[in-house]
């Protein structure tokens, strides 16, 4: 199965985290990586290249640092560009049907917090509910989260072993349990 992951990190070179689980990623050969703040430093987005890349692949997975209850803002601004009338959904908007969404989320805050009774009141899976909605507006497979919490308090060994599984995931993503 061709994977595209999509990564939207506004300072990936400073991400131990999200560079991990890139460097990861690069080591097998059928998984396209592509950065959007790399692509597109001056935000302008090119709809018919991300529609392309779309489409010439199976299974997406939008790998982000979860950024006030959402996505960093260039992955707002290509969700509303990319997934267009028509092409995504609506009438003739079927190009994406069948195929695979996940999330590859990285949190600040520790698991407990995202939890009813935790911090921030609600579990990731209710915080990413608009993510889940876009996948059935636009006839994808919503995919299990794999989620890694607390990334200032993970050891080198912990990352590399959440990489590795990480990578399974992107791989057969209905196996693993972040």
């Amino acid at each position: 199965m061709k994977t595209l992951v999509i990564i939207t990190h506004p300072n990936l070179e400073q991400s131990r985290i999200n560079r991990t689980w890139m460097q990861e990623l690069k080591k097998h050969e059928n998984i396209t990586i592509h950065t959007l703040y790399q692509t597109y430093p001056d935000g302008k987005i090119n709809v018919a290249h991300e529609q392309s890349l779309l489409e010439s692949h199976n299974r997406i997975i939008l790998q982000f640092p979860f950024y006030w209850y959402s996505t960093p803002s260039l992955l707002k601004k290509w969700q509303d560009e990319v997934l267009s009338y028509g092409w995504a959904y609506g009438p003739g908007g079927d190009k994406l049907h069948g195929k695979e969404l996940g999330l590859a989320i990285s949190t600040f805050g520790p698991e407990e917090s995202y939890q009813p009774k935790g911090y921030n009141h609600f579990s990731m899976e209710t915080l990413t509910t608009p993510l889940q909605q876009t996948s059935n507006l636009i006839g994808t497979k919503f995919l299990p989260l794999f989620v890694l919490n607390g990334v200032m308090h993970v050891s080198d060994r912990e990352l590399a072993e959440n990489a590795k599984a990480y990578v399974d995931f992107v791989l057969q993503p209905s196996k693993v349990e972040a």
